[in-house]
């Protein structure tokens, strides 16, 4: 799965925007010439049965906007100086998650709220580029600030319906909307365009438009709760890398509650909760110029690989049953994958095929 990372750079846009509205109306002909029967079968506007058509729509509309009116306020536009992007309040104390894509290289920021245009200053705290997130700090928290609520990650369900609020094309305070289309999904972010190249487990898959400006916004229950973080739109290598709609990627919360508390608690995170083999590698091809395996250029000593038996010069080409081929492909393989599991290594070793079991490290 390609993926593109969702900030955008875009700045001082001024986009027309239309609204477009259609009325369908559906006509049932009947045989035989009775007016009268026909009246007497007809809907009177502001009659019960249509009241009691349009109530579902009326109630489901009333729901959306009481999810926009809880959860929006929690949600910033985050000026990274050459970049644009989103963010949600974490806690009372000025603290915000976002993307560490949307923050780059930066260390302040300037940030706007939802429920003002006065434009704030922010400085980061951490980024942990491993699983694109970051927290960055109000230097000056005003009153009234709103933090979000975060929902559980195991409940989330395909077909749930969703909006995604957030800043697209510099457009802060828009929301859009879908349903959960997928869970669990792997995806590997792009390392260009500003992205950190990380291999993301367990996202969360969504139909809501998710554009440039929406990495590190809210993907957001109709519970009011933020489910997940937007972070990357999927794209189609075959048509020139533009992107496929309806196809974005968020970040479960609870990854992002995971990472959030360490940093806001330490400053760092120190338990990823992520596996490796605690090595470098690099993809090597066979004699058709093909992806083929992931050779090891170095084995931190004492890791999972080195106490197994792998060092440098062998060539991994399973982990379990996955096939791998690529330096992507072994971490996509990891993902899931916690640390202290065992898993089975297969290799090659100056031609000859071996395998190890592997007790998995931690990133």
């Amino acid at each position: 799965m390609d993926a593109s990372p969702s900030r955008s750079r875009v700045h001082g846009l001024a986009l027309p925007l239309a609204a477009g509205l259609c009325a369908i109306a559906l006509v049932s002909g009947c045989s035989g010439s009775n007016s009268n029967a026909s009246q007497a079968g007809a809907t009177k506007p502001g009659s019960t049965q249509q009241n009691s058509a349009t109530r579902p729509a009326d109630d489901l509309q009333a729901g959306f906007q009481t999810v926009i009116k809880n959860v929006l306020p929690s949600v910033v536009q985050i000026d990274a100086s050459n970049s644009l992007g989103s963010g949600i309040v974490y806690d009372d104390k000025g603290h915000i998650v976002t993307n560490a894509h949307v923050v780059g290289e930066e260390k302040t920021f300037k940030v706007t709220i939802a429920t003002g245009e006065k434009v704030l200053s922010a400085s980061l705290v951490a980024a942990y580029p491993q699983q694109d997130l970051a927290v960055i700090k109000l230097d000056d928290v005003p009153s009234g600030l709103e933090p979000a609520t975060f929902g559980e990650s195991e409940k989330v369900e395909v077909g749930q319906i969703v909006l995604a609020m957030g800043s697209p094309l510099g457009l802060s305070s828009s929301v859009t909307q879908g349903i959960v289309s997928a869970v669990g999904r792997t995806v590997t972010e792009s390392s260009a365009g500003g992205g950190t190249g990380a291999t993301i487990a367990n996202m969360v898959q969504t139909s809501a438009a998710i554009n440039p400006g929406n990495s590190g916004g809210a993907l957001v229950n109709l519970d009011s709760e933020v489910i997940g973080i937007p972070t990357l739109g999927a794209v189609d290598p075959e048509m020139g890398d533009s992107a496929a709609p309806g196809i974005g990627f968020a970040i479960p919360a609870s990854m992002v509650k995971k990472v959030a508390e360490q940093i806001v608690k330490n400053g760092k995170v120190t338990d990823s909760g992520r596996a490796a083999l605690n090595i470098t590698g690099r993809t090597v091809v066979d004699d058709n110029y093909q992806p083929a395996g992931v050779a090891l250029v170095g084995v931190t000593k004492g890791g999972a690989a080195d106490e197994a038996g792998l060092r440098a010069g062998d060539i991994i080409t399973k982990i379990g049953d996955t096939q791998i081929t690529t330096i992507i492909s072994l971490s996509e393989a990891l993902a899931a994958d916690k640390p202290g599991q065992k898993v089975t290594v297969t290799y090659l070793r100056n031609g000859a095929q071996k395998t190890a079991d592997v007790t998995l490290g931690e990133i």
